[in-house]
């Protein structure tokens, strides 16, 4: 990844203190994966900021690499790479989630 897409996608991460990346927006999400990841944060009332992978081929592929994640929707809390869907569907279904959002000081 060159130098001008790690800042970019760091711009990206500091501009709220949740972030996501995602296949299309959260009115119109372009995949399954990113639609169940939008409820999700939606029914815990967390606010966030979405960036559309779809837009920027190089955000696209970058945030895999910069993440070591290679799957998408993928989510930030205060700067830290938190999980995509899966993980987060996990924390939601043990309740972890809302011990994260607490040490966070989200919501």
């Amino acid at each position: 990844m060159n130098h001008e897409t790690k800042k970019k996608i760091e711009e990206i991460i500091n501009s709220d203190k949740v972030v996501v990346f995602m296949k299309g927006s959260p009115d119109f999400p372009q995949c399954g994966f990113s639609a169940n990841l939008i409820g999700l944060l939606n029914h815990y009332g967390i606010k966030y900021t979405s960036f559309d992978i779809l837009q920027d081929n190089e955000i696209r592929q970058g945030i895999k690499d910069y993440s070591d994640w290679p799957t998408i929707p993928q989510v930030y809390i205060k700067n830290e790479f938190i999980g995509g869907w899966d993980i987060l569907n996990e924390m939601a279904s043990s309740g972890e989630i809302v011990d994260v959002l607490k040490e966070k000081k989200i919501n």
